[in-house]
């Protein structure tokens, strides 16, 4: 039963950093990498926490993590991606299973889709010059935050 209470402790703690990505995002358009690296390193601390053996499990886990940094590293380069959303995302990673980490990625984009219409929308409409700067790390917060309270609200479904 405590170590029930400790992974809700972490996923608390979890939804907490996310949470506090997307308002700073929102904010300013910068995630800290204070706040990317607590989501990482709590991130073995979960493992633990979940009984997750150090092969394969952990071991996939940061294969995970560090193919979804690669891949969004590229998009970064091409000037698609902020540093700190790819951070995030990396992070992010090491928490789910591969299967959850695509899910997290759809709703991601899907997500991503509807907070650009909306920062494209309040650009033009305040007569802002340039090109506006979308807060993708909201989308990624919230398609982890959703990921996350799925987990626990389809148990009881």
């Amino acid at each position: 039963m405590l170590g029930e209470y400790f992974r809700l402790a972490l996923i608390g703690a979890l939804a907490a950093l996310l949470i506090a990505a997307a308002i700073t995002d929102l904010r300013s358009r910068i995630i800290s990498n204070r706040l990317n690296l607590a989501v990482a390193l709590l991130a073995p601390v979960w493992w633990v926490a979940c009984g997750l053996d150090l092969w394969p499990g952990m071991a996939v886990q940061l294969l995970v993590g560090a193919v979804v940094f690669a891949l969004f590293a590229g998009m970064f380069a091409l000037g698609m991606m902020g540093g700190g959303d790819v951070k995030l995302l990396g992070a992010l990673a090491l928490w789910f299973p591969w299967q959850a980490v695509i899910s997290l990625i759809v709703l991601m984009a899907l997500l991503g889709g509807a907070v650009t219409l909306v920062t494209v929308i309040h650009h033009r409409m305040s007569k802002r010059l340039g090109q506006p700067e979308i807060p993708y790390g909201v989308a990624i917060s919230l398609a982890a935050l959703w990921l996350l309270g799925e987990r626990y609200i389809n148990q009881f479904a």
